[in-house]
């Protein structure tokens, strides 16, 4: 194996078009760390934001800094003590750490193998690339620092992008009401995934709206859009129900509800248990786009959209 590889890069923070796709070199698996060949690494608004150095504050980078935290791929080499995994096994992981430096959009990527987890064995690579972060995300959000409950009625504001999906499908799994709200276009998308009512935001008032298909309100807002649809919604939620926000830290909300920001964490357990609720078949991931790791760019800005149905994915 060459000490070479390919690799989507930056060496200063600024517009996407400072993306630079040519040869780095090939990172070293270092104790317990497992060197993997990336089949897949699905792309996200927040990789975006790391390009711009929007979290350099909080994530620093060292240049050149390789963006991407989403992989699935195959374990090539394995660090000293290094024992979870063996060559040719077929991972999945969320590879966000203390620095950006090597991330996913390249040939090759070195993490702790603390932070893997055996992908599932019933979808694509390219549909595992695009489970860990969104699906993480949704995971800690419902279940970690949420508490959702069988028979809960829930509200996603922003439902049919990545971690929507995710979040749709992983309510439905335990028995909870699932309101997706989201564009027009994407109403039969959000049906067709699990949400038992949908909601078109642009349609008019989101408040107004779910007092039609929810009159005694809901137990649970999970918040990963931007707009007015939580200002115009957050009269729903019951007194002492819980809204969850990815996208606010610090909305303006009545006191009597539970509220936590959430910033996802890498969690190989919860990533084991994902995958097994995809081989039992209550999760599915719709790759909307693929595009190639020279295409990087392209990539980045079509997800700064946020109009965006299922999952983009890179494949070096």
């Amino acid at each position: 194996m060459g000490n070479k590889m390919k690799a989507a890069y930056f060496k200063e923070f600024g517009e996407l078009d400072n993306i630079i796709v040519g040869e780095l070199d090939r990172p070293e698996p270092g104790e317990g760390e497992v060197l993997v060949r990336v089949k897949a690494a699905g792309v996200n608004p927040v990789d975006a934001a790391v390009s711009r150095g929007m979290l350099n504050e909080v994530i620093p980078a060292e240049f050149p800094a390789i963006p991407g935290w989403d992989m699935a791929g195959v374990v090539e080499e394995c660090g000293h003590s290094a024992r979870r995994f063996e060559q040719g096994d077929e991972v999945y992981a969320y590879d966000r750490r203390p620095t950006i430096k090597h991330g996913t959009f390249a040939e090759y990527v070195v993490l702790p193998e603390s932070y893997l987890a055996h992908k599932p064995e019933t979808v694509s690579m390219e549909e595992a690339g695009g489970i860990p972060l969104v699906g993480l995300t949704a995971y800690q959000s419902l279940f970690q620092f949420g508490n959702l409950q069988e028979n809960d009625t829930l509200l996603i504001l922003g439902a049919s992008g990545g971690v929507g999906t995710l979040a749709i499908q992983l309510a439905k799994s335990i028995g909870a009401r699932v309101i997706g709200v989201a564009g027009e276009e994407n109403q039969q998308f959000m049906k067709e995934i699990g949400a038992d009512e949908t909601i078109d935001y642009s349609a008019g008032h989101v408040g107004e709206a779910l007092e039609e298909v929810a009159p005694d309100g809901v137990d649970f807002i999970f918040h990963c859009s931007r707009g007015d649809s939580l200002k115009q919604s957050i009269g729903t939620l019951k007194s002492g129900g819980q809204l969850i926000s990815i996208t606010n830290r610090n909305p303006d909300i009545p006191d009597d509800i539970q509220f936590q920001y959430v910033f996802v964490e890498p969690n190989a357990k919860q990533l084991e248990h994902i995958r097994e609720l995809t081989e039992q078949g209550h999760i599915e991931v719709p790759v909307s786009k693929t595009y190639s790791l020279e295409e990087t760019a392209e990539a980045l800005r079509q997800i700064e959209s946020l109009h965006t149905r299922g999952k983009t994915v890179i494949t070096p």
